[in-house]
């Protein structure tokens, strides 16, 4: 579990003076001074206190800190079974919400993959007091303000340097700091507009900083997600507790960043760039940009033209105005910067120069969570700001002054040792006489590329995250945006439950946890409401009306892959039917559909089905074909292939799709969630399979109902429906084909129509139109020429001409407009019973002709839709308008 800047996963014993043994509270003394009936059965199993430093929930005389009191009672009240229900709640939200966090797990072939995880959340949150939040507050704002100026400085007048306050080599060997961003300034009042502060109260109950981050904060929109899951799983402790709501922040956050627009813009754009995907935080980034109400964009959405930032869309671009950027500054663009990478925009430095986009957080605002910045902010906070700090952070010792480096070489084993360079962290505890050895040579050798300090530590407070209630350490990552009058707090946070041992003094956590601020006595009176998914804030004109081609793209094979997968779904459960009924029946005609359907799914998957063999052989091998069709993922055409590339493309567009998507692929995800081999038992397995398939034909139900009905019928919507149109056509043709080409008893025929027409989703219209009469012409008739049948081929095509005609910059006689009509051409000069008749080989060669052609062509029409309508614009454009030529800065 992982943000970008913050690793998720296990430790081991808990090293000196932190307070992240895992351990129990005392019993005894917990009760001698709370001694409710139900507090003292609920919590008989703390025991084993830490016994070190700050416990949040016990007071040092036993007794409950007052902050603490109504969860103490819900606990109470719960009980052990209550506990377990509530944490069921809320892994099942975090389920349906889709909130994950993507981790990197080996491969076999020695690489690393990233694999989207769910998000582990514990249900108890850390609650603070009023007073302790004011004192927070204070310094958390106090310190914005602080690391602002000296951001300002930094890439401007440079007196920090020139006095001689802070060592240079401090500041340029540092990769945080970009020189191309000298001499930019953002509009606004501050330089640096978002900061994120880990804090921890220490063993003394003062609370000081463990890091700042400044590049591209990450987790407030885990923050934001994470108070709506556990205030919806004890909604009684939330309206009991009232906490301060989170919900402000995001709408200060979007204020802000249309506030920070150049002063041309007239109706500021705003996207927020996104490494894709694979990001670690990809759902933070996500989930915040739908909050927000902008655009989540990569670096293929965007480019820069005539000196200008322009976001990609559908046949015409659309100037952007602000980016706030998830990506590090490194990579934001490869022509200022690093020339390798694919996650920013060429010429972003320029625009950004030039005034016309701003770009938050500012580049080069990297070089504040420097190491060697920590140990020289006490003195810059009197020079800058006339103030002492209010938020300290642990003592720091850097190796460029000489009494400072001998105490950091004296005590290595002791503290953090950290580069000032970019290097690695190494924890003193950890170290062997041999590598304390090393590194004081390299601290010999360079001694201003390194600093110590001292070891962390963490208060302790009640955690369920691992089955049963305990203590643990934990910390807080708080969050500022820049304001006109200064910076605005999240009134909470991402709360955190450390790692045991040594793991925790880098931050190591194993599970996220929220933050309430108790409200003044004053707020008590005002009403408390559940955190809904969105707050209500105003979505900037003509945000929404953009898609990129690579949204598009994605919106397409959403539509491909849900009717894919719905398609497989139905057939396999069709096949796993007819098996079961004629496996004991084989020497009867109707038995011939079982082999069929069997070769119909390897025709349309291209693997191998066992169908070429006698019945015999068929018989042996459908239960294992079966099970592998469905939830083995690496064979080729699978149902768990098709929802795995459902769910891949739908994260990938996250910020376009309704909340209740999640709920219903977390589902379907789950049913298919079985081991690749089958268990021995033949009815376990059919059990199993039958379960997963019906679980995922009614999640890709649903998720038709949800994009029917709760998505805007914009360029997006057509977009993914004209997937699903052609989807729907290429999987009929193929079917048709694999089952009716080949003449067959009249027995069998009618057996191995009647399974099509059920797979096919048309058995109840095709009964009421022809009484009984089962004939391939009738087939024909409702599933190639019927325009009334939604499941018709005509159906898909008068489906595809209304979609492609509405695109931005149809023609009317486009490359795909011409091949829906060729296709159509097709159908008017074929007759149904024409169809139907046999050749001398056994075979209704027309109908294959027919389903053969139609068929390449639609292969032809997506990818011509994806060459074109889908595809980014190639050749040179130019950068900086036709008239200019670029000067490098001096």
């Amino acid at each position: 579990m992982a943000f970008a800047d913050m690793t998720f996963g296990t430790g081991g014993a808990t090293g000196p003076g932190s307070t992240t043994s895992g351990g129990r509270y005392d019993a005894d003394r917990l009760l001698a001074g709370y001694k409710s009936a139900r507090a003292q059965e609920a919590l008989f199993d703390l025991r084993d206190g830490p016994g070190i430093g700050y416990d949040e929930f016990v007071d040092h005389d036993g007794s409950i800190r007052p902050a603490w009191s109504e969860l103490a009672d819900t606990v109470a009240e719960r009980g052990r079974a209550g506990l377990d229900r509530l944490r069921s709640v809320v892994h099942g939200l975090i389920d349906n919400d889709g909130i994950s966090y993507t981790e990197v797990e080996p491969t076999k072939d020695g690489a690393h993959a990233l694999e989207p995880r769910p998000w582990r959340l514990d249900a108890l949150p850390i609650v603070l007091s009023a007073a302790d939040w004011q004192v927070l507050e204070d310094g958390l704002v106090q310190r914005s303000r602080l690391l602002d100026a000296v951001l300002v400085d930094l890439y401007g007048p440079r007196s920090l340097l020139t006095e001689g306050l802070l060592p240079p080599e401090l500041v340029f060997a540092h990769p945080g700091y970009v020189r191309a961003a000298n001499g930019i300034e953002g509009p606004g009042h501050h330089q640096l507009f978002m900061h994120a502060c880990d804090v921890s109260r220490w063993a003394d109950g003062t609370f000081r900083v463990n890091a700042d981050w400044t590049q591209a904060p990450s987790g407030a929109g885990y923050a934001l997600a994470d108070r709506r899951v556990v205030a919806h799983s004890i909604p009684d402790l939330y309206e009991r507790i009232a906490p301060r709501p989170t919900t402000p922040f995001a709408q200060a956050l979007r204020l802000a960043l249309i506030d920070a627009a150049p002063d041309v813009a007239q109706d500021p754009v705003v996207v927020v760039l996104t490494p894709g995907i694979y990001s670690e935080t990809a759902f933070d980034q996500a989930y915040l940009a739908t909050l927000l109400g902008f655009p989540l964009v990569e670096s293929a959405d965007l480019v820069v033209r005539d000196g200008k930032l322009w976001m990609r869309s559908l046949g015409t671009l659309k100037r952007v105005d602000v980016v706030l950027r998830r990506v590090d500054a490194e990579y934001t663009d490869p022509l200022d910067l690093r020339a390798d990478s694919r996650l920013g925009v060429a010429g972003l430095v320029e625009a950004q120069r030039r005034g016309t986009v701003t770009v938050v957080n500012t580049l080069g605002s990297g070089i504040l969570e420097s190491p060697g910045l920590l140990r020289f902010l006490p003195e810059l906070a009197e020079r800058l700001l006339g103030e002492a700090p209010l938020l300290r952070t642990a003592p720091v010792y850097w190796g460029g002054i000489a009494a400072e480096r001998s105490h950091l070489l004296a005590n290595l084993s002791s503290l953090l040792v950290k580069s000032t360079v970019g290097g690695k962290t190494f924890v003193g505890p950890n170290l062997s006489s041999q590598q304390r050895s090393r590194l004081a040579a390299c601290v010999e050798k360079m001694p201003w590329q390194w600093v110590g300090q001292e070891l962390p530590q963490f208060s302790s407070a009640p955690t369920d995250h691992a089955g049963a209630l305990s203590s643990a350490g934990v910390g807080m990552r708080l969050f500022t945006v820049a304001q006109r009058s200064g910076y605005a707090p999240m009134i909470g946070g991402v709360g955190y439950v450390l790692a045991h041992g040594t793991a925790a003094y880098t931050l190591n956590t194993v599970a996220a946890k929220d933050i309430w601020v108790r409200p003044t006595e004053r707020a008590r009176t005002e009403t408390v409401t559940l955190p809904s998914v969105s707050p209500p804030v105003k979505t900037a004109a003509g945000t929404w009306g953009v898609s990129s081609p690579r949204v598009l793209s994605d919106l397409f094979w959403i539509g491909r892959y849900g009717e894919r997968a719905e398609n497989m779904a139905r057939l396999l459960i069709v096949a796993r039917d007819r098996f079961h009924v004629y496996r004991h029946q084989q020497d009867t005609e109707e038995s011939e559909c079982v082999p069929v359907l069997m070769a119909a799914l390897g025709r349309i998957t291209g693997t191998d089905t066992g169908a070429e063999g006698d019945q015999a052989e068929m018989i042996a091998v459908a239960p294992s074909t079966l099970w592998s069709l469905t939830v083995d993922p690496d064979r080729p055409g699978s149902l768990v292939q098709a929802v795995e590339g459902l769910a891949l493309a739908a994260r990938a567009v996250r910020d376009q799709m309704s909340n209740d998507t999640w709920m219903v692929l977390a589902a379907v995800e789950r049913a298919l969630a079985l081991h690749p081999d089958p268990p021995d038992s033949l009815a376990e397995a059919d059990a199993s399979l039958a379960w997963a398939q019906a679980q995922t034909l009614s999640g890709m139900l649903t998720l038709s109902g949800v994009a029917g009905e709760s998505m805007v019928r914009d360029v997006g919507w057509t977009m993914m429906d004209i997937g699903k149109r052609i989807e729907r056509a290429l999987w009929l043709t193929r079917l048709l084909h694999a089952t009716l080409t080949t003449v067959r008893s009249p027995a069998a025929e009618q057996t191995i129509i009647e399974s099509t027409l059920v797979a096919l989703e048309s058995s109840v219209s095709y009964r009421r139109r022809t009484v009984g009469t089962v004939s391939v012409a009738a087939m024909a008739e409702l599933m190639l020429f019927d325009p009334t049948n939604p499941r018709s081929l005509l159906y898909q095509l008068e489906r595809l001409r209304s979609h492609l005609k509405d695109l931005p910059g149809s023609s009317g006689s486009s490359r795909p407009e011409r091949l829906v009509d060729e296709i159509n051409t097709l159908l008017r000069r074929s007759h149904p019973g024409e169809l139907e008749m046999v050749s001398d080989e056994g075979l209704r060669a027309e109908l294959a002709e027919l389903l053969d052609t139609v068929h390449v062509e639609l292969r032809d029409l997506a990818e011509v839709i994806t060459t074109t309508q889908l595809a980014l614009p190639g050749g040179m454009q130019p950068l900086w308008g036709p008239d200019e030529r670029r000067v490098m800065p001096a």
